[in-house]
């Protein structure tokens, strides 16, 4: 159903490991493209994931961080210390440049599990009829809206990854817009699944500038909106400079409980909102990381909370 698609980062991975019991007791299955040569968090993550009973997609040959020279180590995690776990699969990313060759080599090479073929700038339609000689159970995840190269692969169960969040600077943020409605369309144009970037966005970087401007990113579902999702950017009032970061966290924060406690808000009171509600009472500044783990949760907190209330 819903494939939140992870980079990999410290928090990235702590989101998962937290969230790991509801992922698993809703049907979420995380897509995790790890950019960090260290594999400890990655592991205590799958560990989290198994320990719930869930499911997750390691894509195998990532493209940034890391291991995008060489995931040798990747390639050893998943077929020596992973190979007995059948609910963790192997996902090939398909990026431009790559060829029919080269991806049909990799799926051999996991032709005993379900392969999950991420398609992220890859556009040779002939993949499908190789696919299909070949025989292998094929789960496909297009990020992007490539409509005509995608009817090439139907029959198979195809997931539609789509990003939400628009990057910029946290002052040019509005304070809401629309972020997706693909939870509630993703049946209405013939996709077994959805994704989404979270609130991260697509695009990769390996570490963020100075923070003139602090903000904490809450998405929420209208009802009024045939259950559109949307997203608050609850901002700090000051950004001329990057100095006091903790005190523009607490402006932030001053806003989002502004919104929350407001008659009417769609913002759901999740584990995730209800801490940043603590940490607003006790004037704790975690670090930005924190505070984007928060909002990763609250959205997964949120889609969760969706899908259970329509079974």
């Amino acid at each position: 159903m819903y494939y939140p698609y992870f980079r990999g980062k410290q928090f990235d991975l702590i989101t998962i490991r937290e969230c790991a019991p509801l992922m698993a007791k809703v049907g979420f299955t995380p897509i995790v493209e790890p950019v960090k040569e260290n594999l400890n968090g990655l592991k205590r993550a799958i560990d989290a994931v198994n320990l719930a009973g869930g499911n997750l997609i390691l894509i195998v040959n990532p493209v940034n961080g890391q291991h995008s020279e060489d995931p040798a180590a990747l390639t050893a995690l998943m077929q020596d210390e992973l190979n007995e776990h059948q609910n963790i699969a192997p996902g090939i990313l398909l990026s431009e440049g790559m060829t029919v060759e080269a991806i049909m080599a990799l799926c051999n090479s996991y032709r005993e599990r379900q392969i999950t073929l991420i398609h992220s700038g890859f556009t040779d339609r002939t993949l499908a009829d190789h696919l299909e000689r070949g025989g292998m159970a094929i789960r496909h995840v297009f990020v992007g809206d490539n409509r005509l190269y995608r009817k090439h692969f139907k029959g198979d169960e195809r997931i539609l990854v789509l990003n939400g969040f628009e990057k910029r600077a946290n002052r040019q943020h509005p304070e809401y817009e629309e972020f997706s409605d693909l939870h509630v369309t993703f049946e209405e144009v013939g996709m077994d699944g959805f994704g989404d970037f979270l609130i991260v966005g697509a695009d990769y970087s390996d570490g963020g500038g100075p923070a003139y401007s602090v903000a904490i990113h809450l998405t929420c579902i209208d009802p009024s909106k045939d259950d559109a999702m949307f997203i608050h950017h609850f901002k700090s009032i000051r950004y001329e400079t990057p100095t006091d970061p903790a005190g523009k966290f607490a402006e932030a924060l001053d806003n989002l409980a502004a919104e929350v406690n407001s008659e009417g808000t769609n913002i759901l009171r999740t584990n995730a909102v209800l801490e940043f509600l603590s940490l607003r009472d006790s004037g704790h500044f975690p670090g930005l990381g924190y505070a984007k783990k928060l909002s990763m949760n609250h959205h997964i907190e949120t889609l969760a909370a969706y899908f259970l209330a329509k079974k």
